[in-house]
């Protein structure tokens, strides 16, 4: 695919609070526009954006003891995990190592790194209780971003060309003083999650990096479903800025070629790099047409020359000491953010692997036999293999699926029980009456699960021909409920397959 190279007229998030303060200002004014065209909009999505799903879904809420600091429920909270646990399973893939920093830094560091004199009316700031002597550095942020300190983690020791590139992951929180007029649920706040990383490579290691974690990008973006997204090059701004014009010029040459190797269309945005280097954002564009930046890559001279950052590898002998280019780049992005674009993309119907709602079991009628049945059946479910490690007293592997299933054991009719199964969008329900526990079998309602074609492949792999276009075999009160029937075992293996598969 040719190239295509066009100035971006789109607004770009930047590192610097000059740019910053202007974003905010431009959003307010959006927010107002927006509210005066609600009247006469109706062509525009009725859908509720997340703030309004994240209360109903009881997903998060939020606190004025703590403004822009995101409380998530319990539901909400299985999300963003699952997110943290589908982005760990990809990095050996890509080869990072996850580490863990401090979030608490003296002013000297950030001094060092140049974000005291371009990020620090963003920063908090920090007071002890104690007083601590030693001028400047008694004064304490929060960090706002995690490359200084993972800068400090590749100088712990010496390092060669031989074992570049270095991947560091990190998933530490980050504290950024938005202003409290332009705080909203999850898509500005004051502290959040990035799935951030550094990669620490030689100068000819650089296009390959950048063109993996494009690669990382689409497969992250085609599994979740969202898009289409585009590239965007932001280049040098006209001022608040570090280095020299010709570390720049070599950076923004590094990334124009990374981005003609990858064989995808890509756009230029002029002046709205961050301060350190320039960087290609993912521009996304969610359902309603509206665009997000989400992903990044950042190319940096600057930081691995501020922090002495060196490995050796030049010269006749291979001895000389040189510094390595710093890759900055993130997937999601704040995983707050993305996830309030999934809430409005999904509108509760989660794939089944991201769901906090699963697999609901409802029993028919008051029988000991059924609702003991139902119990073994939710326990077996949700750990298929927990019994005998309990009865042996062994912890549970690491890998052990583990699912969500909720009972349903009111004295309610059945109608009333899928009512409310499919109002808290589950996306199995499993019926279970006294002719289900007498033939060990469940019948499921697998209708509330996205991706109906794929999702009866997988059924029908289980069991060939279990598809049928009734169920009359729970009660007669139930007669013509569209579903399945499949035993225990069978159940789990299903379950299993669409966890697997990202379904």
């Amino acid at each position: 695919m040719n190239r295509r190279c066009v100035p971006w007229s789109a607004r770009c998030t930047t590192h610097s609070r000059r740019q910053q303060s202007r974003s905010t200002i431009r959003d307010l004014q959006d927010s107002r526009e927006k509210q005066k065209s609600l009247v006469g909009s109706k062509s525009q999505s009725t859908d509720p954006d997340h703030r309004t799903l994240g209360t109903e879904l009881s997903l998060f809420t939020g606190d004025i003891s703590s403004p822009g600091s995101p409380f998530f429920q319990p539901d909400g909270t299985h999300v963003f995990q699952k997110l943290q646990a589908f982005l760990r399973a990809q990095y050996p893939a890509f080869g990072f190592q996850e580490v863990i920093t401090p979030n608490l830094y003296k002013e000297s560091l950030w001094r060092q790194s140049g974000h005291w004199d371009n990020y620090k009316d963003a920063m908090f700031a920090v007071t002890g209780g104690t007083e601590i002597e030693g001028g400047d550095d008694a004064h304490y942020s929060l960090k706002p971003m995690n490359c200084p300190g993972h800068c400090l983690l590749f100088k712990v020791q010496k390092r060669s060309w031989r074992e570049l590139p270095i991947r560091y992951a990190d998933f530490s929180p980050l504290h950024r003083n938005e202003l409290s007029g332009s705080l909203s649920g999850l898509t500005r706040v004051r502290r959040f999650h990035q799935d951030d990383g550094h990669i620490f490579c030689t100068l000819d290691q650089v296009r390959g990096e950048i063109i993996s974690t494009l690669k990382f990008v689409d497969m992250v973006y085609s599994t979740l479903g969202v898009g289409p997204h585009k590239l965007v090059l932001s280049t040098r701004p006209i001022k608040d800025f570090i280095g020299t014009d010709e570390a720049w010029r070599m950076a923004e040459d590094q990334l124009k070629e990374a981005l003609d190797k990858s064989g995808q269309e890509w756009e230029l945005n002029p002046g709205e790099g961050a301060f350190y280097g320039p960087k290609i954002d993912i521009i996304l564009t969610d359902k309603n047409g509206k665009q997000h930046q989400t992903a990044t890559v950042q190319l940096d001279f600057q930081l691995p020359q501020r922090f002495k950052l060196e490995y050796a590898g030049g010269g006749h002998d291979g001895h000389e000491m040189i510094a390595p280019v710093l890759i900055h780049r993130a997937i999601l992005g704040s995983l707050e953010r993305f996830m309030a674009l999934l809430i409005e993309q999904y509108q509760g119907h989660w794939p089944f692997w991201l769901s906090p709602r699963q697999v609901s079991i409802l029993t028919v009628g008051k029988s000991k036999d059924v609702l003991q049945y139902a119990r073994d059946v939710a326990k077996n479910l949700a750990f298929p293999t927990t019994a005998s490690y309990i009865d042996k007293a062994k912890p549970l592997p690491l890998s052990e699926p583990r699912y969500t299933v909720d009972t349903d054991f009111r004295d309610e009719t059945l109608a009333k029980k899928i009512r409310d199964a499919k109002s808290k969008k589950y996306n199995i329900i499993c019926i279970i009456g006294e002719k289900n526990v007498k033939e060990a079998n469940i019948d499921l309602d697998i209708s509330g699960q996205p991706n109906q074609k794929r999702t009866v492949e997988i059924f029908d792999h289980v069991r060939p021909g279990v598809r049928s276009p009734v169920q009359g075999n729970v009660s007669t009160s139930v007669r013509g409920l569209p579903g399945l029937k499949l035993d225990q075992c069978q159940t789990s293996q299903a379950l299993k397959m669409l966890n697997n598969g990202y379904l």
